[in-house]
């Protein structure tokens, strides 16, 4: 800690100390608040930790032994995904085009309904009575899986991508709009407060102190949605919600584990490259 504060203090440039400014006491005080392990909490925290983790093994059943046991099934079910067989690779590769324009329009409009709802779940921009209301509406999205939205939905709009598209962009508003609106409480306040001292209305705050400081956080968070959205894609395809997720259940039920290892390897393949294209994306805009 003496040492961090004392480069902050003197700097170096190459080998040469270069003169900085002095901390200022409460600038210093904040440092060591935020380098200090605040050992007596964690020495309390630890036995309650270790009862919980041990209440929660013991109501799981959770069961290493058990696991062993069953490796030579887990062997011999891998055992039948080789080889693969490519002979509906066409079919393949048309339902995971179709998982992926269901998991872009998702995104899409999944993101742009988590920002409005992010308004109103921010705290430093929403008045209470809209904060809590909206807060609330999100935990209740968010308790529930996508699956129930899209059972919903199909029973609503049919069988088909339109009921996965509306189960995730329903769903996205539930997680990733309290992830936008948390992004939203952590800027600094200096924009904020300037804009509000030079007579900015509530739209020019958002617009000139909130949005300019989160948008890299917004964006990076929308390329998560985006990648989680065509894995969940995958599965709402199971109750007819469209995509590969249907193929996918047709192949285990006829226990065609060489189509359904072919399933699974291009399901692997494309989201290899979706993540490796949003983290180069994320990387460019931080």
């Amino acid at each position: 800690m003496s040492t961090l504060l004392e480069t902050a203090r003197t700097g170096t440039r190459g080998n040469k100390a270069a003169p900085a400014p002095q901390l200022d006491p409460r600038e210093r005080e904040r440092l060591e608040r935020a380098f200090t392990v605040p050992r007596a909490r964690f020495l309390l925290g630890l036995p309650v930790v270790v009862v919980l983790l041990l209440w929660s093994f013991v109501g799981a059943e959770f069961n290493v032994a058990k696991l062993g046991e069953g490796a030579v099934n887990m062997g011999e079910f891998l055992s039948r995904l080789f080889p693969p067989t490519w002979d509906k690779l066409g079919t393949i590769v048309e339902l995971l085009i179709e998982t992926l324009q269901m998991a872009i329009v998702g995104t899409a409009l999944g993101a742009v309904l988590s920002l409005v709802v992010a308004f109103g779940a921010a705290s430093n921009i929403a008045p209470r009575w809209l904060y809590y209301p909206t807060r609330w509406t999100m935990n209740v999205i968010r308790s529930l899986p996508d699956l129930v939205f899209a059972l919903m939905f199909v029973s609503a709009v049919g069988l088909g991508p339109f009921a996965g598209i509306l189960a995730m962009t329903i769903g996205s508003i539930g997680s990733i709009g309290k992830i936008f609106a948390e992004a939203m409480e952590a800027v600094d306040a200096g924009p904020v407060t300037a804009v509000q001292a030079v007579g900015g209305s509530k739209r020019q705050v958002i617009q000139y102190g909130v949005l300019p400081q989160s948008a890299p956080m917004l964006v990076s968070y929308t390329l998560l949605l985006f990648e989680g959205n065509v894995r969940g894609a995958t599965i709402l395809g199971m109750v007819g919600a469209g995509g590969i997720g249907l193929e996918l259940t047709t192949a285990m039920k006829m226990y065609d584990y060489g189509h359904l290892s072919a399933i699974v390897i291009c399901i692997i393949v494309l989201v290899t490259v979706i993540d490796q294209a949003s983290a180069v994306i994320r990387r460019k805009i931080t």
